[in-house]
């Protein structure tokens, strides 16, 4: 699977672009792993390798991570990154809010 599109990579913002918008910034793409704990949701993009966004694997973070080491993750039975065809744009502080409820439970 090609985790970005040339047509997704076009409509992400650069690196840097969205930061005056903070939390209420879109995250565009969603990534995640099938059999693991793993998800990813972007808000920009350098154009060659590395995301900005919101990263839940244990805890949610705000931070960067790599295209290429994405593809390199497996999780618990093998099965490699991928990315969500229904993923709707969404602010990131709603997915945080999404994602810190459910640590809660």
């Amino acid at each position: 699977m090609q985790l970005l599109t040339p047509e997704l990579q076009n409509r992400l913002p650069k690196i840097g672009a969205t930061e005056a918008q903070g939390v209420n910034a879109l995250a565009l793409v969603k990534f995640f792993t099938p059999d693991g704990p793993g998800t990813w949701y972007v808000s920009e993009f350098d154009g060659t390798d590395l995301c900005f966004g919101l990263a839940v694997i244990q805890e949610p973070e705000f931070g960067y991570f790599s295209l290429r080491e994405l593809r390199q993750v497996k999780g618990a039975f093998g099965l490699a990154v991928e990315r969500d065809y229904y993923f709707e744009p969404t602010p990131l502080c709603e997915l945080l809010c999404q994602h810190a409820r459910w640590y809660k439970q």
